[in-house]
């Protein structure tokens, strides 16, 4: 049970990036107003969005499968660290009593952190990747 669950953690965290990244590829008209409405503008480059998009939807594939994820499960940590603080409001104060701008619905985002922790340190523990299928035996 451990050993699905951790998979379905893996692959949903690796596609709600992938979707991240396919939008950057996609529309980047809309990629780049997210990063002004969220990020101030921190990356808003036409041009930047369909790189950073390949390259996320690269990091969230190999995610997917677990390969490399002595480096890979770190980065997916930071790019949804990264945006779990572009909506920090939402976490602080989800319903907006207090903060102007919120939404509930980017609450879940710490979650997702949260899972992507849960990824880290039961690394050892996962055995359904493609990292522990190509190690050798000793």
């Amino acid at each position: 049970m451990k050993s699905w669950s951790l998979l379905a953690l893996r692959i949903t965290i690796a596609l709600l990036v992938l979707l991240w990244g396919i939008d950057k590829i996609v529309d980047p008209a809309h990629a780049i107003r997210v990063s002004d409405t969220f990020y101030r503008g921190l990356l808003s480059q036409g041009g930047l969005m369909p790189v950073l998009g390949i390259l996320q939807v690269g990091l969230a594939l190999l995610a997917m499968v677990g390969l490399f994820r002595r480096m890979v499960d770190p980065l997916m940590l930071l790019v949804n660290l990264g945006s779990m603080l572009g909506v920090w409001r939402s976490v602080v104060d989800p319903w907006g009593w207090v903060l102007e701008g919120t939404n509930v619905l980017f609450f879940p985002s710490v979650i997702v952190v949260a899972g992507c922790l849960v990824l880290i340190a039961f690394r050892d523990q996962e055995t359904l990747v493609l990292d522990r299928r190509r190690a050798t035996p000793g």
